[in-house]
């Protein structure tokens, strides 16, 4: 019988390795959860982040009888708990429920970012859309897009909008329309969308182009006047409002969106068993109507297709963070 050269014993060593790493990591899919799952929220709780977060830990918690303990863990625009997520151990036990800001946003706004979206983190499920909604005082007299337009042309400089910060969702929304439409308006950053609400109401600023939940009262009871929705289709909540791009700027899109990560080398068994049980929750009828309360749209997709979106969203905001000269706070 002939015998085995080193080199052949070594590739059957190592074949012998890797199958047994594969059914390691199997087994651990298999039996995973076994103890409570952490998910961060790198923001304070009663936002849309840790709103999204709670509702997925929940649906998360009642298929596997495991505790989805929520982490709220804010400070510089997401960063402090996107870099303690990142450096978490990859077991699947802890999460980042990420977003728009965390993800996209602040690679470009943050010189010395601690984490990489893309090198730190393995995509796991792309969980909502929330539509931006552009709204006016009403003794703004525009009433379409268009007018807007033409009023701030009119008026260099004298339209003025506000945010919930220098590069916040509502920040980068309006600088990207700026760009879009060729218009000059003048950004005031609030300490949070609330006051900028409540300034826009009072006539202090004339428009503000901000997630829907934090203005679909005020539309609905003529507070405030919305001229348009930033997303491809229109809103269900708002049917008669159109797109920004119907509105005569083509693929115009503006949407915060939200999804959940893991730390860069959790097994891919675990990410496949968390995106199959989160989208079992996201075509839920019950979760359904939830988030369209919370003006959101549930986008039940693959990790791929939710990691393209990250890629993709990291170049299309850098321009405009470097043409509206965005600074973080």
């Amino acid at each position: 019988m002939k015998k085995l050269t080193w080199t052949a014993h070594a590739l059957l060593a190592l074949t012998a390795s890797l199958t047994a790493s594969l059914s390691t990591a199997q087994t651990a899919a298999q039996n995973y959860p076994q103890k409570p799952i952490r998910m961060i929220v790198p923001f304070t709780p009663g936002g849309s982040t840790d709103i999204l977060a709670r509702s997925i830990g929940q649906e998360l918690s009642k298929a596997w009888g495991q505790s989805v303990i929520i982490e709220n863990i804010a400070g510089a625009g997401g960063s402090i708990g996107a870099d303690k997520a990142a450096k978490a151990p990859a077991d699947g036990y802890t999460l980042l429920m990420g977003h728009i800001g965390t993800l996209a946003v602040n690679p470009s706004l943050y010189p010395k970012l601690p984490y990489n979206p893309i090198k730190d983190f393995a995509p796991v499920a792309w969980v909502a859309r929330v539509p931006n909604v552009l709204v006016v005082n009403p003794n703004v007299p525009a009433k379409s897009v268009q007018e807007l337009v033409a009023l701030a042309k009119s008026k260099p400089g004298q339209l003025s909008y506000g945010s919930g910060g220098n590069g916040s969702a509502a920040n980068l929304a309006t600088e990207y329309f700026k760009m879009q439409t060729e218009t000059a308006i003048l950004h005031i950053p609030y300490r949070g969308t609330a006051p900028a609400v409540t300034d826009l109401m009072g006539g202090q600023i004339q428009m503000l182009f901000t997630g829907a939940p934090a203005v679909m009262g005020q539309v609905k009871n003529g507070q405030l006047r919305a001229l348009a929705v930033s997303s491809p289709k229109r809103l269900d909540a708002l049917p008669d409002l159109p797109t920004v791009a119907e509105a005569g700027y083509k693929n115009f899109e503006a949407d915060q969106w939200y999804g959940v990560v893991a730390p860069a080398g959790t097994p891919r068994d675990i990410v496949l068993k968390l995106n199959q049980q989160i989208n079992v929750a996201l075509n839920s009828a019950e979760l359904k109507k939830r988030l369209t309360t919370e003006g959101a749209v549930a986008t039940p997709e693959t990790p791929e297709a939710f990691g393209k979106l990250i890629a993709q969203e990291i170049e299309r905001w850098r321009p405009v963070i470097t043409s509206g000269r965005v600074k973080a706070d």
